[in-house]
């Protein structure tokens, strides 16, 4: 039985709350209800409009709902080259930091960000190989280097370890 747009859509929320933890594919996903990308891409920017927390990320999509009320929040600013993001990923994560997202301010389109849920060394290797077979332009790359992070982490001393790592790496900026 083939569905109709909306039990499609409805369908999508179902399996996008199921998966929680991990992102999904467009293409897994296209290819689960026999659709184009171009029509999931479609049912997702409804699904946004209509005020479902869905997040396009560099590894598929994820739910964004209710935030889980034992992770910690924390913006950092980093500058470094684009030949160290992955061991400015590296440092993060083996401090047990989730790296949500990559952050720069533009002088002409103001804050763009990038989602990245970058929570291990195979998620830190996975993006910096996409971003070098893509041949992609890193954000910081605009701003000579300059880039925030919104991080997320189970406890407070995990910041501070990780912050103190990226200090010592010469990669944190840190405010005079």
């Amino acid at each position: 039985m083939k569905l109709t747009a909306r039990e499609r859509r409805n369908e999508l929320i179902r399996i996008l709350q199921k998966q929680r933890e991990e992102p999904i594919t467009g293409s897994h996903l296209a290819e689960t209800f026999k659709i184009s990308r171009e029509l999931l891409t479609q049912d997702m920017a409804l699904l946004k409009a209509g005020g479902h927390p869905v997040l396009a990320t560099s590894h598929g999509y994820v739910w964004r709902g209710a935030p889980n009320d034992r992770q910690y929040k924390r913006i950092i600013v980093c500058r470094h080259s684009p030949e160290e993001s992955q061991k400015e990923l590296n440092i993060l994560v083996d401090h047990g930091i989730t790296v949500k997202d990559v952050m720069i301010e533009h002088p002409v389109y103001g804050e763009l960000t990038g989602h990245i849920m970058v929570k291990s060394r195979k998620d830190a290797a996975c993006f910096v190989n996409r971003m070098e077979q893509e041949q992609a332009t890193y954000l910081m790359e605009l701003t000579g280097g300059i880039h925030l992070h919104t991080l997320e982490a189970p406890c407070e001393d995990d910041f501070d370890a990780a912050v103190k790592a990226l200090d010592e790496a010469g990669i944190l900026v840190k405010p005079d």
